[in-house]
């Protein structure tokens, strides 16, 4: 069964990110835009981040104009917003569609119980959540409407660095 770290993520710079780089990591990974209402989500995913970085946890953002074209930017102007508007330190990721036909290969894996083996769950807005477990297989998800501040989201993050 293949895992997260099988896949590739393009940087702004135009580079290939292979997710093995990430490998004994425990993992959030989120779609994001720019101009949604969960935007604000980019706070709370900050301090999370800075909560649990030093302990072998890693975000990785992914922003996708899939929903009602709420993530316009590309490129420079992208990467500047989330950067220096939202303040985000951890890797965010060229824009990529995370549903439908041109759906990212990461993300048909993510969100399919035949290719992933534990979860079936495709994201329906901007800032779904995947939880990824050390050995680079999903094991959870947080819908759009669940702040990375959650109690539980913290709870689950706290049990999978513990394994």
């Amino acid at each position: 069964m293949p895992t997260v770290y099988d896949f590739q993520a393009l940087q702004f710079k135009g580079g290939k990110k292979s997710l093995q780089d990430y490998s004994g990591k425990v993992l959030l990974i989120v779609n994001t835009a720019s101009r949604c209402f969960f935007t604000k989500q980019f706070q709370s995913l900050e301090k999370l981040y800075q909560k649990y970085k030093d302990q072998g946890f890693e975000i990785l953002a992914f922003p996708s104009n899939d929903f009602r074209g709420q993530e316009p930017m590309t490129g420079l102007q992208l990467e500047t917003f989330c950067r220096i508007q939202q303040q985000v330190t951890f890797p965010v990721f060229k824009r990529i569609h995370v549903v439908g036909d041109y759906c990212d290969p990461l993300y048909r894996y993510l969100s399919d119980k035949t290719l992933n083996g534990h979860i079936n769950s495709k994201p329906r807005w901007n800032f779904h959540k995947y939880l990824v477990n050390k050995k680079g297989e999903v094991v959870d998800y947080f819908y759009s409407t669940t702040s990375p501040s959650a109690q539980r989201v913290g709870a689950k993050i706290e049990q999978l660095l513990a394994e």
